[in-house]
């Protein structure tokens, strides 16, 4: 049967960072420190072993919860929860508690979480075998989506390092950018200019880009008018351009899906088939945004600009070395979506199982 305490009753709560030791004492390697923002460094000398679950208190991870094993200390802006062994499993609570809509925040610019609240904070619990029983099924399913995961950073990383194989064993020539691409810029309707917005063209931005991962774009958040296409220029980008933002920021990069035109924010190149692939210049920036970042200029932000990017240096291995490479990196793309897809699924039937885990309904 399902008992309900507050959490006084079935642990030890008391305030983190009694020890005074911050970001300042922090060392290459020692023990971890966990603050209101989790595993936020190392430090000399340790606290607690294993023990307890560690509560972020306040800030934008207001109720986010975090399970230290072995030696650690803890920060300022934590609450540790030390369970009664006899009573609660700390991994039990851990996945009970690690649910920041279920804490009531005090505190409007800067979330909080009172200390009274945490101690009043009430839990409903199984028998402590029951409780064990539900963390070895999550312990299970929480396997699954880390490895699916891992797979996902692997098959990213497989791209880059088949690119980066390929430069090295490759002959090269070098070309300037404005010499296999030709470099284009983009602009923004008038936005008090009804008529020019969500019409049938797609429109990016750079903050698009940095909402995405995914090599082909083929969607965007926002589309204009013909009209509105018309008051820009009229020009669009067709497929297998790359996009590369010069601003807000610089280096963020993809392949164009369908025809689309972009903000001011890029200056993005449409490719000579003849000399370059698309998928080839795709990597190519991406493994070099600290050299463009570094040619940005500006006071108030860096941007990139037309005739910096024009001048970049590249240096190509043959058309058909450029191809067997992108031939290999799009299967990987087409492996690492499928990776991703598979990962969403997961985490969504990982949510509805703890959500009839922690119900009592498993």
């Amino acid at each position: 049967m399902w008992s309900t305490f507050r959490l006084e009753d079935i642990a030890r709560v008391v305030a983190g960072g009694k020890s005074g030791l911050s970001g300042k004492h922090f060392v290459d390697n020692g023990y971890p420190a966990y603050g209101a923002g989790g595993l936020n460094g190392f430090l000399p000398t340790w606290e607690h072993e294993d023990g307890a679950v560690v509560l972020s208190s306040i800030g934008a991870r207001c109720g986010k919860c975090f399970l230290p094993s072995g030696k650690w200390s803890s920060l300022a802006n934590t609450q540790l929860i030390f369970p009664d062994p006899n009573l609660a499993d700390r991994k039990f609570l851990w996945y009970l508690l690690d649910d920041e809509s279920r804490w009531h925040r005090s505190g409007s610019a800067q979330p909080y979480i009172k200390p009274s609240d945490v101690k009043t904070h009430r839990v409903t619990l199984p028998p402590l075998p029951e409780q064990r029983r539900i963390v070895s099924i999550l312990d299970e399913a929480a396997y699954v989506v880390r490895g699916i995961s891992r797979r996902t950073q692997f098959l990213d990383e497989l791209a880059g390092a088949e690119f980066h194989r390929v430069v090295s064993e490759s002959s090269k020539h070098r070309f300037r950018l404005s010499e296999i691409a030709e470099i284009v810029g983009g602009s923004t309707p008038k936005s008090a200019v009804v008529e020019y917005w969500d019409g049938d063209v797609s429109w990016i931005t750079p903050a698009d880009l940095s909402r995405r991962r995914d090599v082909l774009i083929t969607e965007t958040n926002r589309r204009i008018s013909s009209s509105g296409l018309r008051s820009i220029g009229g020009r669009l980008l067709p497929v297998g351009s790359v996009l590369l933002s010069s601003r807000a920021p610089i280096g963020l990069t993809g392949i164009v899906g369908v025809p689309m035109c972009t903000n001011q924010g890029f200056k993005s190149l449409v490719p000579d088939a003849s000399l370059v692939d698309s998928m080839f210049l795709y990597w190519w920036l991406r493994s070099n945004r600290s050299t463009l970042e570094s040619r940005g200029v500006g006071a108030t932000f860096k941007e990139l600009s037309k005739a910096a990017t024009e001048s970049l240096d590249i240096d190509l291995p043959p058309l058909d070395v450029q191809r067997n490479f992108a031939a290999v990196a799009w299967k990987v793309e087409k492996a690492r979506l499928e990776s991703v897809r598979q990962h969403k699924v997961a985490e969504l039937l990982m949510d509805s199982l703890m959500s009839r885990a922690l119900e009592g309904k498993l």
